[in-house]
């Protein structure tokens, strides 16, 4: 074929717009899933964080996300430093709002740094990834469309986690009450 030619420039603008829409459909789940606006999984759950959006104090800030976050870091027993003079604090449960903040990112830093990861202060694919290697099946089904209840065992409490019908996860916030892991939205108290 003749792709030098003013028709053949066409054929070959017209082939790199197809093979960039083709691209394009096959992103990365993570791309997928927080545009997607979900903290989502299927069929098997042992690699559902490994490819989750990033969290952090310039992304998705406010979200239900970075409530189920702050509630692995409760559950990790994480101790973040308020400053350079004062002791470490472990964080608490009244401090899962579901809002990035200082103590956010200093416990992150430091839940990090225990697991032997990269320290940045943002949850992405190896902070995720590792925390979803404390799941473990406590009942439901991991077929597609089925419910699944998880445990999460952390350093010193242990929580539920569900995944629903539509692969969605589900946690407790910090006064029991359901949530769903959103992205782009916040409704943690």
């Amino acid at each position: 074929m003749n792709l030098h030619g003013r028709g053949g420039r066409a054929v070959a603008a017209a082939m790199g717009t197809a093979i960039a829409l083709t691209l394009g459909l096959s992103a990365s789940p993570a791309s997928a899933k927080a545009s997607d606006g979900w903290v989502r999984g299927y069929d098997t759950f042992t690699d559902d964080f490994d490819d989750e959006g990033v969290l952090s104090r310039t992304s998705h800030t406010r979200s239900n996300a970075t409530c189920l976050w702050q509630r692995i870091l409760w559950a990790e027993g994480a101790k973040y430093r308020p400053s350079l003079e004062a002791p470490d604090r472990l964080f608490k449960s009244s401090q899962i709002t579901g809002i990035f903040d200082d103590a956010t990112y200093r416990a992150t830093r430091a839940l990090q740094a225990r697991w032997d990861l990269g320290v940045d202060g943002e949850v992405g694919k190896a902070s995720l990834g590792r925390a979803g290697t404390h799941l473990r099946k406590k009942s439901g089904s991991t077929a597609r469309g089925k419910k699944l209840v998880l445990r999460y065992s952390g350093n010193a409490h242990t929580i539920t986690i569900e995944r629903n019908t539509e692969g969605k996860y589900l946690f407790k916030d910090r006064n029991n009450g359901w949530r769903q892991a959103g992205y782009d939205y916040r409704s943690c108290p």
